[in-house]
């Protein structure tokens, strides 16, 4: 699936070099060189196609928009980094074979619901040479693998860094299902009991509740007064997660510290509670969740905002029992996930890229979002279920590594791009219009 990680495919967003076919129109006679990069030219008429382009990204991004002057700026900057980038590509060899081209080129006319002749054809009439774009589909290309050749290399995290991540999770833990260990004593309320004996029954309770708290040895009071199944075991409850005691109990125990001791009433009748162990959980557990998702790619005719709106139209279809989701991610989605209906699989956390993981955790089992942007398109997802899964402490710190991973990888790609940058002649011209 095309979104998930590794990070691989982020230099397409970084680099916002996404083919747009309409947009390829030739240059005019008043074009002129902005700037040179190591004896490359970048024009005019390159950066005012980059520009919206580099606007759109920073929209997208909910980053502030540039305009006028200061966006043509931007854009040149982005523009002389992909020639440095580039050029320092070809000083290293990376070779890019014809047929990763082919395919790129059959992926961008599908993205346009055409064929390859057709696609051809179209930029034809529009001015632009099969040529001009099978070369920026390859420098695409060029940059990807150069990215993945040379920035996961120089991403280093520390154990000391897995540890702080592992034990922040830890903590984070204790306040939603940490290990604990209760005492328990059951004073007991037998059916058709009278109000009197109810009562009776509760000053006994309370009476044991006021000696567990003066410091009483609280299994001699459970052997001596409980009612419950673990009164031979001076009430030990055992030390376990706390999703697996009684919600009844959690919540009754959840603000105390340890040693303290409480009382709540259930329909079997009166329990004194004594808080005995509190601790961060030795069960490593994720949430999983598995979902599905339909893919549209913008590209050429194929705007992002006809590709929401065609998946707005997708969810009012499936919402209104009109349509399958599963058969319209089989015709539909451009993801390799779309043989299978969109069905992504169970995924740990930190498995798919940010933007949208974050639109995922906030669905319930069954909700479909509206759709939401990622750096590989537009998606129409749907959470089906979701469940705690165990981990071992070996996934645990893959986990915790490869999410310090993520979340390094923008800064190092800049201060690695800008380290290539650094070292083309550059040249300034005119400034771009």
């Amino acid at each position: 699936m095309l979104f998930a990680k590794p990070r691989s495919y982020l230099l397409w967003a970084l680099m916002s070099w996404a083919v747009s076919i309409s947009a390829q129109t030739p240059a005019s006679n008043r074009d002129f060189i902005v700037a040179v990069v190591d004896s490359v030219p970048i024009t005019n008429h390159d950066v005012s196609l980059r520009a919206p382009q580099l606007r759109e990204q920073l929209k997208q991004q909910g980053r502030p928009i540039l305009e006028g002057e200061a966006l043509l700026k931007a854009a040149l900057e982005r523009l002389i980094v992909e020639k440095a980038l580039l050029q320092h590509a070809k000083e290293l060899s990376v070779p890019i074979e014809d047929d990763a081209v082919n395919q790129a080129e059959q992926r961008l006319a599908a993205q346009n619901q055409m064929s390859v002749e057709a696609l051809h054809k179209k930029i034809s009439a529009e001015g632009t040479s099969v040529e001009r774009l099978r070369q920026n589909l390859r420098d695409q290309l060029t940059l990807q693998r150069l990215t993945d050749r040379s920035v996961p290399s120089r991403i280093k995290v520390s154990d000391i860094e897995i540890d702080q991540a592992i034990r922040e999770r830890q903590t984070a833990s204790m306040g939603t299902n940490p290990d604990i260990e209760l005492g328990h004593i059951l004073i007991a309320v037998p059916e058709k009991t009278t109000d009197a004996e109810v009562l009776a029954l509760q000053t006994k309770a309370q009476t044991v509740l006021a000696n567990a708290k003066r410091g009483d040895d609280f299994a001699r009071l459970a052997k001596e007064f409980s009612d419950g199944t673990e009164r031979d075991k001076g009430g030990l409850m055992r030390l376990r997660a706390a999703s697996q005691y009684p919600t009844l109990f959690v919540d009754a125990t959840k603000s105390l510290t340890v040693g303290d001791v409480t009382m709540v009433r259930s329909g079997a009748g009166f329990h004194v509670l004594k808080l005995l162990t509190k601790r961060a959980s030795s069960v490593l557990t994720v949430t999983q969740t598995h979902a599905r998702h339909i893919l549209l790619r913008p590209g050429g005719q194929l705007s992002q905002p006809a590709a929401r709106a065609q998946l707005a139209d997708y969810k009012r279809q499936i919402e209104a029992g009109k349509a399958d989701f599963a058969k319209l991610a089989r015709e539909h989605s451009q993801d390799g996930s779309a043989a299978e209906g969109g069905d992504l699989g169970w995924a740990s956390p930190s498995m798919f890229v940010p933007e949208f993981e974050e639109v995922m955790n906030q669905l319930q089992p069954g909700q479909i979002a509206d759709p939401n942007v990622s750096r590989f398109g537009v998606h129409l997802l749907q959470v089906l279920e979701r469940r705690e899964a165990s981990i071992s402490e070996r996934e645990l710190r893959d986990m915790a590594r490869n999410h310090l991973r993520e979340k390094k990888f923008d800064e190092t790609y800049q201060l690695w791009a800008q380290e290539v940058r650094g070292r083309a002649y550059v040249e300034y011209r005119d400034a771009p219009q």
